[in-house]
C-alpha cells in the first residue's frame, strides 16, 4: 500500500511539473481574456458615421531561411494596432491572417472592437505557429469618425539561432483608403 502512495504521489507531482512548464497564452490579459475580446463592441457603427475607412496590408515572416540548405527558422511576430489620436477612437473592424499561399488562415475578430484615444493593442503569433509560413500577412481593417485619425500598424519578429537573437519590424500599407 505504501509503494501506491509513494508512486500515485510521484506521477501527480511529474504532471503537475508538466503542467506548469506549459507557456501561457501571450494573447490573454490579466482579466483572464483574449485581448481583442475584452475590447470589443456589441453593436455596429453606423456607416454615416465613418469619416475614415481604411484596410491596411501587414506583412509577417512566421520564418526565415537561415542558410544555404534553405533551413527555416520560426519567428514569433506580434502585430501593434496603435491608434495616435489624443481624441477619437478607431473602430477595427477585421483581423485577418493570410498564409503564403494567400489563403485565410483565421480570422482574430468576430465583432469590431474599440480601441480608445493613445492606445494600442497587439496580438501574437507564438513562434511553434507555422501556419503562415514565409509571406504570411494580416489584412486589417480600420474606421473612425474623424477622417484625420492616423493610426499606426506595424509587426515585430523576434527570433533565436543558437547564441544570437534578432528582431525586425514592417509597416502596414494601406490598399483601401476611403
Amino acid at each position: 500500500m505504501n509503494k501506491f502512495i509513494v508512486s500515485t504521489s510521484f506521477m501527480l507531482l511529474i504532471v503537475f511539473l508538466l503542467s506548469s512548464c506549459e507557456s501561457p497564452d501571450p494573447n490573454v490579459g490579466t482579466t483572464g481574456k483574449d485581448e481583442l475580446k475584452t475590447l470589443e463592441i456589441d453593436h455596429a457603427i453606423p456607416k454615416s458615421e465613418q469619416k475614415f475607412k481604411d484596410v491596411v496590408y501587414v506583412p509577417i515572416y512566421s520564418d526565415i531561411y537561415l542558410d544555404q540548405q534553405n533551413q527555416n527558422l520560426l519567428l514569433s511576430a506580434t502585430l501593434s494596432i496603435r491608434n495616435t489620436s489624443y481624441e477619437d477612437s478607431l473602430f477595427v473592424s477585421k483581423i485577418d491572417y493570410f498564409n503564403t499561399a494567400g489563403t485565410l488562415v483565421r480570422s482574430y475578430i468576430e465583432n469590431s472592437i474599440s480601441l480608445p484615444p493613445m492606445a494600442t493593442v497587439n496580438y501574437v503569433i507564438e513562434q511553434n505557429d507555422n501556419t503562415g509560413g514565409h509571406g504570411a500577412n494580416f489584412i486589417v481593417g480600420l474606421s473612425a469618425r474623424n477622417k484625420d485619425v492616423k493610426p499606426l500598424i506595424q509587426a515585430v519578429m523576434i527570433g533565436q539561432n543558437v547564441n544570437k537573437s534578432f528582431a525586425f519590424s514592417t509597416d502596414g500599407y494601406s490598399i483601401m483608403k476611403k
